[in-house]
């Protein structure tokens, strides 16, 4: 699967885990944080494709309901992938 197809699929798994994601001009890659009893993913949309979904897949690992959601095949492997390297 192409990498932009999985990002539209991580970032939909987060938003349904209630993640609220914001897509800015970072001068980092982002990441995941909580404040006011929200989640919140910041993810650089100048970086190109792979490193957002990087910043993701590392978001969603770190979340514990995670197999609340039904993810796709390919998304379930890269997060294995993500997981043991």
């Amino acid at each position: 699967m192409h990498t932009v197809e999985l990002l539209d699929q991580a970032l939909a798994a987060a938003r349904k885990l209630g993640i609220r994601i914001r897509q800015e001009w970072l001068t980092t890659p982002g990441g995941l944080c909580e404040f006011n009893g929200r989640r919140w993913l910041f993810i650089d949309q100048g970086a190109p494709p792979a490193e957002q979904l990087g910043v993701v897949l590392d978001a969603l690992r770190a979340i514990p309901d995670l197999q609340q959601i039904r993810l796709s095949h390919d998304l379930q492997q890269r997060l294995q992938l993500a997981k043991s390297a």
